[in-house]
């Protein structure tokens, strides 16, 4: 690890501390040439996920979007930003325990569906009325026949 001041390459580890918030590792070094010290964190190294759409092309995913779009479906309804922060990281992790690296986005609404149906029937009914683009009024009624 270079030194930020000196441009060392020598350093030493003088404390290690987990950061949970961004799944981090923070080390507190100090240089063996110029004896500063500073800080560094450690991430670990993912592959991105494509999202295949039903077009065919493909986006990387991306946690900000889908976390909006349950926002969306939450609006006035008694679901916390931690509960919805929590299901965003339990469908990335998910996705990142999968062995393929691209997910269909038909899997993904499914699997927001499934969150939101145990969390709150109003937002569940939301996102699959836009998820699942009823055209008509029967389509949306066997959705609700189905709860």
């Amino acid at each position: 690890m270079k030194c930020i001041y000196c441009g060392g390459e020598e350093s030493k580890v003088l404390d290690s501390r987990n950061s949970d918030e961004t799944n981090s590792i923070r080390r507190r070094r100090e240089c063996l040439v110029c004896g500063r010290r500073f800080t560094t964190y450690e991430t670990i190294e993912t592959t991105p996920i494509l999202v295949i759409k039903n077009d065919g092309s493909r986006q990387s995913f991306s946690a900000e979007k889908l976390k909006a779009g349950i926002i969306k479906a939450c609006e006035k309804r008694p679901v916390s930003i931690s509960q919805i922060e929590n299901i965003v990281s339990t469908i990335e992790k998910q996705i990142q325990n999968k062995l393929t690296k691209e997910i269909k986005s038909s899997q993904l609404g499914e699997m927001v569906m499934d969150a939101l149906k145990d969390l709150d029937e109003v937002a569940y009914v939301r996102f699959a009325s836009v998820y699942r683009q009823f055209k008509d009024l029967e389509s949306f009624k066997k959705l609700l026949d189905n709860m």
